[in-house]
């Protein structure tokens, strides 16, 4: 198992659910690329692990989940080694958006420019009453590099996509449910126990047809006519499962279903 510097990799054996947490509190978990090839370690390890069932990633600290991206390293890149880093974090990004199991944000404070393209790569996100979400890029003379621009737009429509992009405001988190940013907001002192218990229904669902459900989806936003035909072969397949022999039976059995992921 690889250790981590930035990133507390918690898992409970229990129930199958990880939680990874951003552990930079002094820098606002803010990401530099150390960080980001971390997470990308942490993935790899969590799908090739079949005690873990889904992944919760969170921020350390009650203020930041993620406050943003070093800028003091973003600052010493030049043009081909910036073209780089935008690259790495977004292969590392869509190794969580194309997670067949089920990643879920827990959003604990500001999630801002590489933070809210993070939050968004999960495929759900449970915010704390106190978060902040932007893209305040343009500030600084920056785009979204991370694939906040193709995400966000994806979330929540091309024109407030574009006023949050254009004008680096901040939306509190009301404002991001209203929007359809996040899924859900609660008290900041409940969000964990929320996330872990929205996880845990999900988790008692077929964990094949879990991920077929996250291929589909994703493959809607590649290309819209490649979605249906990845659908139709998604429930093709599920046909030929295990899980799909018991959810069945254990229906017609008026039982709940013990579903295996086979």
């Amino acid at each position: 198992m690889a250790s981590f510097e930035n990133l507390l990799y918690d898992l409970d054996a229990a129930s199958g659910i990880l939680t990874i947490t951003l552990n930079r509190p002094t820098k606002l978990n803010a990401l530099n690329n150390a960080t980001i090839s971390e997470i990308g370690k942490a993935m790899q390890q969590a799908l090739d692990a079949p005690q873990v069932r889904g992944i919760i990633l969170t921020g350390s600290g009650e203020k930041a989940f993620v406050a943003g991206a070093d800028i003091a390293e973003l600052a010493a890149l030049s043009e081909p080694l910036a073209r780089r880093a935008s690259e790495h974090g977004q292969e590392v990004f869509c190794m969580i958006e194309e997670s067949p199991k089920p990643v879920i944000a827990a959003v604990n404070g500001f999630a801002l420019g590489g933070g809210c393209e993070l939050a968004m790569a999960c495929h759900l996100r449970i915010a704390a009453d106190n978060a902040r979400f932007g893209q305040p890029e343009v500030n600084l003379g920056l785009i979204p590099g991370y694939g906040g621009t193709q995400r966000l737009t994806q979330l929540i429509g091309k024109g407030k996509a574009l006023e949050l992009m254009l004008t680096a405001d901040m939306v509190k988190a009301e404002e991001a449910l209203r929007l359809g940013l996040v899924n859900h907001v609660v008290p900041a002192a409940e969000l964990l126990t929320f996330t872990r218990e929205l996880l845990g229904r999900i988790l008692t669902k077929a964990p094949l047809a879990v991920g077929l459900v996250i291929d589909s989806v994703n493959a809607y936003f590649a290309d819209e006519r490649h979605g249906y035909q990845t659908e139709a072969n998604a429930f093709a397949r599920c046909f030929a499962s295990q899980d799909f022999k018991e959810g069945t039976q254990a229906f017609l059995e008026k039982r709940p279903a013990a579903f295996k992921g086979e």
